[in-house]
């Protein structure tokens, strides 16, 4: 027999799921803030138009907006950094 959950249980598996989503992809957004600048980039507007990314929508990025792996690889590409080096110590 399945064990019985309430909705209160369920609500708030729920919600520590979201949390962790956004904690991972706000650490996303600090490591891209993190290698743009170590590539020079001190405006993020700058990195963006430089590498023919929307300026709006890669400054979303770097404050934890979800993004595409395509897009992340594309802009790994741009500041030369390995998805393995990228991703080391994002647990």
């Amino acid at each position: 027999m399945l064990p019985f959950y309430s909705f209160a249980y369920i609500k708030k598996v729920k919600y520590m799921e979201e949390m962790s989503e956004k904690i991972f992809l706000k650490k996303i957004g600090e490591k891209l803030k993190f290698y743009r600048k170590k590539a020079g980039y001190s405006n993020y507007e700058y990195f963006a138009y430089d590498n023919n990314i929307s300026r709006p929508q890669y400054g979303k990025y770097e404050a934890g907006a979800n993004i595409q792996l395509n897009t992340l690889y594309k802009i790994l590409k741009a500041l030369k950094v390995t998805p393995e080096e990228f991703f080391k110590g994002i647990d």
